[in-house]
């Protein structure tokens, strides 16, 4: 198949087996990150410029400004790029050296907001540099993810239901939260589609998305220090928190013992469903979102002194596979 622009491959149909992650239990994981900007975050980013064209927001030449900690940032880039629009993401110190050089190799212009937010976190510092940005240039695009229905509507559209395609009967669905967008769109098309799968939001500790208390974070990509408008808490059906020393755990296992790069939010995600486990009768079919792989990790979540200095865990490199603690 032949494509007109990079930003319009997709592999929506990708799934991966993990045998014996839960025992007497099927998991799979839908694989997001094949394509050109390695991530769940190009759905979302096309969904988003396509909206705000439509809505006449965009035209030639155009500016458009994001918060992200990486991944939305570098599909923006590439969108951007290829349609014509000057990006500027907003990120914070989590934020992987790798995928900052990515977003300026695409020709984004990123600036990096280090004031800590009344939460601990960078969310909020982040939205007020935007607020500041577009109040001196009304001309300027602020996409907001967190608040922006085409961003949850391309998920429905897509990511569910690619799954369902796929995938007729899935009894529990693990949706890592960010944003939201992928929750919420999953929420809409399952609950139209699929009443009976059991949506279980997951959510780094520390992140105050679902009313829990603040705590520093290190891991980008799941979490937030400010509930993101689109989300609806009381729309899932359960909530798993991880701790993000979990995470790393579990994507370290993943790597070494099933051969699979997974990125933090993975580790997340497949770390909820051990913690689940008491839950999930036998024979039930399992399904979790990978919304990317671990290369932009390399440095931080597989880097052992990072780890340790951070989590104080030098024996970090050796996880267990064991994950199934009480469910927070």
């Amino acid at each position: 198949m032949i494509y007109d622009q990079a930003h319009s491959i997709v592999a929506d149909d990708v799934f991966l087996r993990l045998p014996d992650a839960l025992p007497g239990v099927e998991v799979v994981l839908k694989l997001e990150g094949l394509n050109p900007a390695g991530s769940i975050k190009l759905k979302p980013a096309v969904g988003m410029i396509r909206d705000a064209e439509l809505r006449g927001l965009l035209r030639p030449g155009g500016r458009v400004v994001e918060s992200s900690s990486g991944s939305l940032g570098i599909a923006l880039a590439m969108v951007c790029a290829a349609r014509g629009y000057r990006f500027q993401c907003v990120t914070d110190p989590n934020a992987s050296p790798q995928s900052v050089a990515v977003m300026r190799a695409l020709g984004a212009e990123v600036v990096c907001v280090d004031r800590h937010d009344e939460n601990g976190g960078y969310l909020q510092s982040r939205i007020a540099y935007i607020k500041t940005l577009i109040t001196a240039d009304p001309q300027v695009v602020w996409l907001n993810q967190y608040a922006n229905p085409a961003n949850w509507r391309v998920h429905a559209e897509t990511t569910a239901a690619a799954i369902l395609a796929e995938l007729p009967k899935v009894d529990f669905l693990f949706v890592g939260t960010g944003s939201a967008g992928t929750l919420m769109g999953c929420v809409r098309l399952f609950r139209l589609a699929s009443p009976r799968t059991r949506i279980v939001a997951v959510d780094s500790l520390g992140s105050v998305s679902f009313g829990r208390p603040a705590g520093t974070r290190f891991v980008p990509g799941i979490g937030a220090s400010r509930q993101p408008e689109i989300l609806r808490p009381e729309a899932v059906d359960d909530l798993v928190v991880v701790a993000e020393h979990e995470a790393v755990r579990t994507c370290r296992w993943l790597a070494r013992e099933r051969g699979f790069f997974a990125g933090g939010s993975t580790g997340s995600v497949v770390a909820a469903m051990q913690h689940y486990r008491p839950a999930i009768p036998l024979g039930s079919q399992v399904v979790g979102i990978a919304p990317d792989f671990g290369d932009r990790y390399a440095q931080t979540i597989y880097e052992d002194t990072w780890v340790a200095d951070r989590f104080g865990l030098p024996d970090i490199s050796l996880p267990t596979v064991d994950l199934a603690r009480t469910r927070s």
